[in-house]
């Protein structure tokens, strides 16, 4: 199946990624409202998006990774290749979490902390949230341009858990510098990444989106999709939940992606 850089169903993709990509602007914002941090809706929030992360995974992604190997493969050879694509996704991100730890879970800073140490802080966060963001706007474009509905379930998701990234960006550069402009820059750099990793992802396939190439790319997106919600999200929601939050936040969170692709399909 053969896509146009400028056809409505890219752009279409790329706009939702856009929109995911710049809740982290919403995160990056709130640092100059808020006076105190709020855990437990901190908790439900990540674990909202944790939930409906993995059941969107496990049930919509992973299934199209099937049904695109298996339009040329045998069936058992197809889920065979499936699987080996999802386990893929999972390296892909333990290798980038193992080159570049990703901050996201840091946002309170100890008070001692000198000015210059908590600007380093914020940039080196923003620059591995910024990698981080990378295959998540591939995930999200990808999956909206083969099923909107799917994309746009998964966009939401995303947009969820980038708000806590602004966050935890936002708090040691404006603390470290009482510069506005200056954090909203650090987060909008962090944002950016997404949407760009979709495009160079789009430009470097689009030649070869073949079946195979789908079934590989919604593998390697349902594994590092579940990856990233149980390393990240639901540890962290469950870090700052207070009682079952993040448990109600997880099958929340699925439900609603349950109930929206029930309704939309």
């Amino acid at each position: 199946m053969a896509y146009d850089l400028f056809s409505p169903s890219v752009l279409t993709a790329l706009g939702i990624c856009i929109a995911a990509a710049f809740a982290t602007m919403i995160g990056g914002l709130s640092i100059f409202r808020a006076h105190e941090s709020n855990p437990r809706m901190l908790a439900f929030g990540l674990a909202f998006a944790g939930g409906a992360m993995v059941y969107i995974s496990l049930v919509e992604i992973f299934w199209k990774s099937y049904q695109s190997f298996a339009e040329i493969l045998p069936e058992k050879e197809a889920y065979s290749t499936a699987t080996l694509a999802f386990f893929g996704g999972i390296a892909l991100l333990m290798l980038i979490d193992r080159l570049i730890p990703n901050p996201h879970n840091k946002l309170s800073v100890p008070h001692d902390e000198s000015k210059s140490h908590l600007k380093r802080v914020g940039l080196l966060a923003a620059l591995a949230i910024t990698v981080h963001n990378f295959p998540e706007g591939m995930a999200t474009f990808f999956a909206t341009l083969e099923d909107p509905v799917v994309g746009a379930s998964l966009a939401f998701a995303i947009a969820i858990h980038n708000i806590p990234e602004g966050v935890s960006i936002a708090i040691p550069v404006y603390y470290a510098t009482g510069d506005r402009k200056l954090t909203l820059l650090a987060c909008l750099l962090s944002a950016v990444a997404e949407p760009v990793g979709a495009l160079v992802g789009y430009l470097v396939l689009a030649p070869f989106l073949t079946p195979f190439v789908f079934g590989s790319v919604f593998g390697v997106i349902a594994g590092a999709m579940v990856f990233l919600s149980l390393d990240e999200l639901l540890p962290t929601a469950k870090r700052y939940s207070s009682g079952h939050d993040a448990v109600y936040g997880m099958v929340i969170g699925m439900g609603s992606i349950a109930l929206s692709l029930i309704l939309f399909k």
